[in-house]
């Protein structure tokens, strides 16, 4: 409230209106639109007041009791959007002040190519028969619009009039995403990409671009977000990009098989955790994660051997396979010189390196953030592969691992369970033939189901290597920076305000030649405009998948704004502007703080407001990122050009040399109980 109360008390016709009491006689107390004249009445003691010389600051607690009278989302001391109270102010103004004591009926006509001269005339004079005070006279302007159906081609042009020109920022359409590519090579490591994607679009784009740069297939990829050595998200496909994170780590799998067709696979997600037994009496067992989870397709019906053959196949790059001791001594040969392809014919080749293997990969769900059930949790919701001895849980002795394929080594290296935690979409089948069958009830992973591979401490000291897990490379697009714009100017702002745009599919037009709600091209074209411009910066973006602020440098001009390229009229007369007044806000979407520069009418220089303090400031200081709302003043309309009537009187008295400071809404709630400071505070 203090920013823009500052800037409408620096808008000299407005308040020199005021002071000279002109509003006592324009009062409309019967105007059903309007407050009762109580918003007027209000401001003018409010302005009085801090013109009067005689405060250091004044709270404006009368005027915000009855602004939230009629306006209740701006009473409480939250913050509310400047330009929203800006807005309010002045059409409450405009309706306590209007002229037109009753308003006559009147039909909007269409150009029907009739000149735009006589149009706009024709429009201007229609609002002035329902809208005629003080407001209207310095603040409305008016705009061309035309829309051009995209069906019959029927062209509607109306004249439109304006308080406020609300301008778009040129946006960033487009992001850079860092993501790591995970190849069905196991042998291969993760390669990290730089993509760049729009802004406003879907993992397709992703999965698009990423393909692009790598050459894999956009269909055959499927993107997750990794945290803390587990799936945390499977993104589906048409899930928006703004739900990924600049902090979140991206890993993009590819994959050989299509889920929706390839009936014979499913996709797996896989996580690694380390089993430890605690000592002492305790004789409960827990595990932690470790290493980086993974995707793989097996083969819906499979045994135990074949499974963990595929399982340690895709970990052949970080799981060490050689003579790396005398117990173990050429017991993983078999997985390096045998690939196991769930696609054979028995799901083993006898011959194949490890880059045939197709023992992809393929993520497409969300997880939560929850705990892994530890090995003493003996829910149904997790299926063990193998029973209590340790034959069973893959601790195979020499004898009961004989004639196992591709398990020669006495000791298996893992054990898995299946862990359902959520909606599962896999059930997991064993039967005590040691076949394992999984069931895919539906086209989606709930990822909350997975496959866990419990590892011994030692044997995961022996033979997993964590920097070989962990280890990627990067590719040249890493370095690649995007051009950075360090500005933009005001005139862009303007021309993308006039430039051509569609009509969105929730806001479509309906056409009166095709009596159908069309997605029309619209255009917006500025034929008058006022003596004091508002233009509003439009930083805060809102869309159906994203809500944003805009911090971009937006170059104003402090002296001649030219306005006069812009103007469609070649008969509008003057329009060069002089900058008065700038709301600034500063922060984010959830909250910030508001100030405002404003030009003295009176001694001409430049004031800093921040609630109870002013200071003067430099021309040098007022554009900046934090640039609001921007007040504009013709240069044919200044004071001692005669423009207003009021400044063509005779002036009954000097005003006082600066305006005061008002105090903030977070002062004036903590001084609630302040009778005697009621209106005027101590005196800096």
């Amino acid at each position: 409230m203090n920013s823009a109360i500052q800037c409408l008390s620096n808008t000299p016709p407005l308040t020199e209106y005021f002071l000279n009491d002109k509003y006592q006689e324009e009062l409309n107390f019967d105007n059903p639109l309007g407050m009762r004249g109580e918003i007027a009445k209000s401001y003018a003691e409010l302005i009085k007041q801090m013109w009067s010389g005689k405060y250091s600051y004044v709270t404006p607690r009368a005027f915000k009791t009855q602004v939230g009278r009629f306006a209740p989302q701006f009473s409480g001391y939250q913050q509310q959007d400047c330009q929203e109270l800006l807005a309010f102010l002045l059409d409450g103004l405009h309706e306590d002040l209007n002229r037109i004591r009753k308003k006559p009926y009147i039909q909007l006509k269409d150009a029907d190519g009739r000149p735009d001269k006589v149009v706009a005339e024709e429009a201007w004079e229609n609002h002035l028969k329902r809208n005629d005070s003080i407001i209207v006279d310095i603040f409305h302007g008016l705009f061309k619009s035309t829309l051009v159906c995209p069906e019959c081609a029927k062209i509607s042009v109306t004249f439109d009039p304006f308080c406020y020109l609300t301008l778009p920022l040129p946006m960033k359409k487009e992001r850079t995403l860092e993501v790591y590519l995970v190849r069905m090579d196991p042998l291969a490591k993760p390669m990290q990409y730089k993509v760049v994607v729009p802004k406003i679009g879907n993992i397709t784009d992703l999965c698009t671009a990423l393909s692009a740069l790598s050459g894999v297939a956009a269909d055959k990829m499927i993107v997750t977000d990794i945290y803390n050595h587990r799936f945390h998200r499977i993104f589906a496909m048409d899930e928006n990009l703004s739900s990924i994170m600049e902090r979140d780590d991206i890993y993009v799998f590819e994959i050989a098989i299509n889920r929706t067709e390839d009936t014979e696979q499913v996709i797996i997600p896989v996580c690694l955790r380390e089993k430890y037994r605690h000592t002492g009496y305790s004789h409960h067992s827990g595990s932690s994660l470790f290493g980086q989870p993974f995707l793989i397709a097996v083969p819906r019906n499979n045994t135990e051997d074949k499974l963990y053959n595929l399982l340690l196949l895709r970990m052949c790059r970080y799981v060490k396979t050689g003579t790396e001791s005398e117990d173990t001594d050429g017991s993983l040969h078999c997985c390096k010189d045998h690939g196991i392809n769930g696609n054979g014919p028995n799901g083993i080749h006898e011959e194949g390196s490890p880059s045939e293997m197709e023992t992809d990969e393929q993520d497409d769900e969300s997880s939560q953030d929850q705990e892994l059930p530890s090995e003493n949790e003996n829910s149904q919701s997790e299926d063990s592969v193998g029973g209590d001895n340790d034959s069973e849980n893959g601790l195979c002795t020499e004898d009961t691992c004989k004639g196992q394929p591709l398990t020669g080594h006495k000791k298996r290296l893992f054990t898995f369970q299946f862990n359902n935690l959520g909606n599962t979409d896999i059930n997991y089948i064993k039967d005590d033939t040691r076949h394992i069958r999984f069931e895919d009830r539906q086209s989606r992973l709930d990822e909350r189901s997975f496959l866990a591979l419990d590892w011994d401490p030692e044997l995961k000291k022996r033979y997993f290597d964590d920097n070989a897990a962990e280890d990627f490379e990067k590719h040249e697009s890493v370095e690649y920076k995007p051009p950075k714009k360090p500005y933009v100017k005001l005139k862009d702002c303007i021309e993308l305000f006039t430039t051509k745009e569609k009509l969105g599919a929730e806001d479509p037009w309906y056409c009166p030649n095709c009596k159908e709600h069309q997605q029309a091209t619209k255009k917006l074209d500025l034929w008058s405009l006022p003596p004091v411009l508002v233009v509003h910066l439009k930083r805060f973006s809102y869309s159906r998948y994203m809500r944003d602020k805009l911090d971009t440098l937006v170059d104003f001009p402090i002296n001649d704004l030219d306005m006069s390229e812009f103007l469609i009229n070649p008969n509008a007369g003057p329009c060069r502007y002089n900058l008065i007044a700038v709301s600034n806000h500063y922060g984010g979407m959830g909250g910030g703080h508001y100030t405002a520069f404003a030009k003295n009418k009176d001694d001409g220089k430049w004031y800093y407001f921040d609630d109870s303090s002013v200071s003067t400031a430099s021309e040098d200081q007022i554009v900046s990122k934090a640039a609001y709302v921007l007040f504009y003043q013709r240069q044919d309309t200044i004071s001692g050009t005669g423009f207003f009537p009021l400044d063509r009187e005779t002036k009954q008295g000097a005003s006082a040399a600066t305006g005061i400071p008002l105090e903030s809404d977070e002062d004036s709630n903590e001084n609630d109980n302040d009778i005697e400071n009621e209106n005027c505070m101590h005196t800096n």
